[in-house]
């Protein structure tokens, strides 16, 4: 295999030197370079309930998390069943703001006055204790596909299947991965039984539900190596030549080349449609685009997203105006621990809110707002100085359940409590004993802006897809002039830079976006010669390339 200089240090960066290494790493095998669904514990007893269920014609119901991991892995169930001609299904999405997140009781109380003998869970269950046995007393087995950590016992389903139970050689497979992992080990399980439906199907068919696997995976932000990345990888390729309607119609929404689409594509434009369905109080809406046979009918629903994530945008971007005034207002700049809150604010928008505002002035912000119950929900992200998840374990009894990761996390607080929250989390920050350390940009190489073309961004691309734990090479660049700034955007903190080498005079442009006024990089000037951290992107609207800028430095930094 041919690998330019380039493409090595690149590996090198990451630790992939050997030669048969660098040829799995740029070239993955599906067939070798993913695991048996059948190493997953749990799974035999799994396939005797599901074909038991199929063989008495059960009813079945797929309960789905509501984001763009869960709705993935319920279509890619749906299509299984659509395939083998079990029509006994239904899909279950709960409601992101009146249900919330979870596996939940009154949820299986509808299920039973349907006469659902068995739930196949997709996102969700792992921990669900209660509910699992409450669908047991109505007669209603369970089978959990699930990625969450264990964080005690198990409930007692007919099986968890879940990576990070037993010795499956993957532990960080999403949600939709593992409900394909339910579908590939029940059509060879079918193919064995020699059941007709089975097969008739051709071999290897289930690669097309790559596509959605891929969605999820790069949506979910789990890690981008081992499995993950094979199954994005052919994901992807799937993706490029989708035959699904909702598919091709967003992708002619959205002005997206869908033979060339990308991990950023499903991250920038995808999952943010999909995401937008349930936050807007319409999960079946991206269901129904990821599964619809209708042409007319995938242009209405890809329409209505984006009329819908429109509307989130504009939703988002008021209730942020009023949280940056709020936090300029109530906490100085060294205060790293911000806490703002409104019962009119929407719970399903805090996290993107809370986003926004991290950026800005970085830290940890924590905002919350009631959901249609009246209950006190809210999200947290960090800037990755303090772990969201220790900072909830250490703030004592102020919340009534959390979870999440290091850089963000979700919440619920009493009514009681809730105003206390500020000085229970601040206490919570200063006891950690150790923080996690700011992420900071790994420079994978020196190059310059003369040497930037499509054969160079192509050839970069190789050693993608990128994401959590296989970021965006980037590169240093010296000896830069700022030939001009514009700045753009609704509140102007998005900057483009025209750039030029002082040696060469190549010329290229570049994007960054600025946290404070206060930063070197926020008053940029044309005719200053900088240094450059930044990562190669595709700029899809002008078809050219353009630089996503991560660093500005003084000139000889």
């Amino acid at each position: 295999m041919e690998v330019s200089e380039l493409v090595r240090t690149l590996l090198g960066k990451r630790g992939i030197v050997e030669e048969h290494h660098i040829a799995e790493f740029l070239s993955p095998d599906y067939e070798l370079h993913t695991h048996s669904p059948f190493l997953l514990e749990g799974m035999e007893r799994a396939l005797v309930r599901l074909f038991a269920a199929m063989a008495a014609g059960e009813r079945i119901a797929v309960y789905a998390d509501f984001d763009c991991d869960g709705i993935p892995g319920a279509a890619v169930l749906s299509d299984f069943f659509l395939k083998i001609g079990y029509e006994n299904v239904e899909i279950y999405l709960p409601h992101r703001d009146r249900e919330g997140y979870g596996f939940h009781i009154e949820a299986i109380e509808q299920l039973a006055t349907r006469n659902v003998g068995l739930i196949i869970t997709v996102d969700v269950g792992t921990t669900a204790l209660d509910a699992v046995a409450f669908a047991k007393t109505k007669g209603i087995d369970v089978i959990v596909t699930d990625h969450h950590e264990i964080t005690g016992a198990l409930p007692d389903a007919v099986a968890v299947l879940n990576p990070k139970l037993g010795n499956y050689p993957f532990r960080d497979l999403c949600g939709a991965a593992m409900a394909f992992k339910l579908v590939q080990a029940a059509l060879a399980e079918g193919k064995k039984r020699e059941l007709k439906q089975f097969t008739q199907i051709q071999d290897g068919w289930e690669k097309w539900l790559l596509d959605l696997v891929a969605i999820a995976t790069v949506a979910d932000l789990v890690p981008l190596v081992g499995e993950n990345r094979v199954l994005v990888h052919w994901g992807l390729r799937v993706l490029r030549k989708s035959p699904r309607e909702g598919i091709v119609a967003l992708c002619k929404a959205l002005r997206l080349r869908r033979e060339e689409l990308r991990e950023d594509d499903i991250a920038f434009s995808i999952a943010p449609r999909i995401n937008a369905a349930s936050r807007m109080d319409e999960p079946d809406l991206a269901f129904r685009l990821l599964t619809t046979q209708n042409r007319d009918e995938a242009e209405k629903l890809a329409a209505h997203l984006e009329e819908l994530n429109a509307k989130r945008k504009g939703v988002v971007a008021g209730i942020v105006k009023q949280a940056k005034k709020s936090a300029a207002q109530r906490y100085t700049a060294e205060e790293k621990i911000v806490v703002l809150g409104n019962p009119e604010w929407k719970p399903a928008l805090m996290g993107l809110a809370a986003n926004s505002v991290m950026e800005d002035r970085g830290g940890v912000v924590c905002m919350w707002g009631r959901d249609a119950l009246g209950r006190l929900k809210g999200s947290c992200r960090s800037d990755g100085s303090v772990s969201i998840v220790e900072l909830f374990a250490a703030s004592g009894d102020a919340l009534i359940e959390y979870g999440g990761h290091a850089k963000s996390g979700g919440f619920s607080v009493s009514s009681e409590r809730v105003h206390q929250l500020p000085e229970a989390l601040t206490k919570a920050a200063e006891q950690l004993s150790t923080a996690s350390p700011v992420e900071t940009s790994l420079i994978d190489a020196i190059i310059s802006l003369s040497e930037i073309s499509w054969p160079l961004f192509d050839d970069v691309s190789r050693v993608g897809p990128f994401g959590i734990g296989n970021p965006k090479p980037t590169f240093r660049f010296s000896d830069v002039v700022i030939t001009g700034v514009k700045r753009f955007g609704k509140e102007q903190n998005h900057v483009e830079l025209m750039l030029e080498d002082r040696r060469t005079g190549a010329r290229a442009r570049g994007y960054d976006f600025f946290r404070s006024p206060d930063d070197f990089t926020a008053t940029p000037e044309p005719g200053l010669t900088v240094g450059l951290h930044a990562y190669l992107e595709r700029d899809s609207y002008r078809r050219a390339l353009a630089l996503r800028i991560t660093d500005v430095l003084p000139a000889g930094a």
